[in-house]
């Protein structure tokens, strides 16, 4: 009983130090935010403000923080909702419907994981200037879902393949339709896959930076990763106020991580049962 204790008790201060070292970097930003250039030239790095501002802030919040803002929900909410339906869609294809093309055609979309994104940057930035869709919000959708899409399909194929069929055979023989085995049976069961699936997805494309870079010019179409620029000058930059707008920049996935946490646990819980 005595060593149980003890190892709880050391496995409570890992815990405490890991914790500690993953928020470093995060305190550091966020007292980096509240200093001013100076006190940052002149002090030392890790050192504690002597005189906190949230004059960043304000200068951040004055700015156009929060159209980059807008840009990014619209952009990557609507590009995760269709990375969702469409590779769920193609998922239940691959893992439950048998026909002479499926692996041929499985394998080539997974081989879509193998080719560097910054490959298709040229061909992608000539298809949006011929559809004149170049320097706005659907300029990014498409390729966000597309480049998306091997991924995805690899990790709902897999996990709907261990999804007993005798679940689908027992709702065939009560009459339920292609679809509503589909919407009904499949989607909740994979719900622990769909959300890792949303996590993974939304948490890349809050912070992509190059098809944004490529396929946008004016300020009014840039999200939050392009902001920076305006904290930057030829000769230097403004690191308080870098910092202050990466700070603003956490909330919104630390709210939405919020909000969501408890159907997180609850599809995790129905994984654990399922299996």
């Amino acid at each position: 009983m005595g060593s149980m204790k003890e190892t709880k008790k050391w496995y409570f201060i890992f815990l405490a130090i890991w914790t500690l070292i993953a928020d470093v970097p995060f305190l550091f930003m966020f007292f980096t935010s509240i200093k001013t250039q100076t006190e940052l030239l002149i002090g030392n790095t890790w050192q504690i403000p002597k005189q906190p501002t949230i004059g960043n802030y304000s200068t951040v919040i004055h700015g156009s923080f929060f159209n980059y803002l807008k840009n990014s929900v619209i952009a990557v909410s609507i590009s995760v909702v269709l990375i969702l339906i469409v590779s769920s869609m193609a998922a239940y294809v691959f893992s439950r419907m048998k026909f002479s093309l499926n692996n041929i055609l499985y394998s080539v979309i997974i081989a879509g994981m193998a080719i560097p994104i910054h490959v298709t940057l040229i061909p992608i930035y000539i298809l949006t200037n011929k559809m004149r869709i170049y320097d706005s919000i659907f300029a990014l959708i498409g390729p966000y879902v597309a480049l998306s899409l091997p991924m995805s399909i690899f990790i709902l194929t897999e996990f709907m393949r261990e999804i007993p069929i005798e679940l689908e055979e027992a709702a065939k023989i009560d009459g339920c339709s292609m679809f509503r085995l589909y919407y009904n049976i499949i989607l909740p069961l994979s719900r622990p896959a769909l959300i890792t699936v949303g996590i993974y997805n939304g948490t890349y494309l809050w912070n992509e930076f190059v098809f944004a870079l490529v396929l946008t010019s004016s300020p009014e179409k840039r999200t939050l990763p392009l902001g920076i620029w305006d904290f930057q000058a030829r000769y230097g930059s403004d690191i308080p106020a870098i910092m202050a707008f990466l700070t603003l920049s956490l909330f919104p996935m630390l709210i939405a991580y919020i909000l969501g946490q408890d159907k997180i646990i609850k599809g995790m819980m129905a994984g654990a049962v399922k299996g």
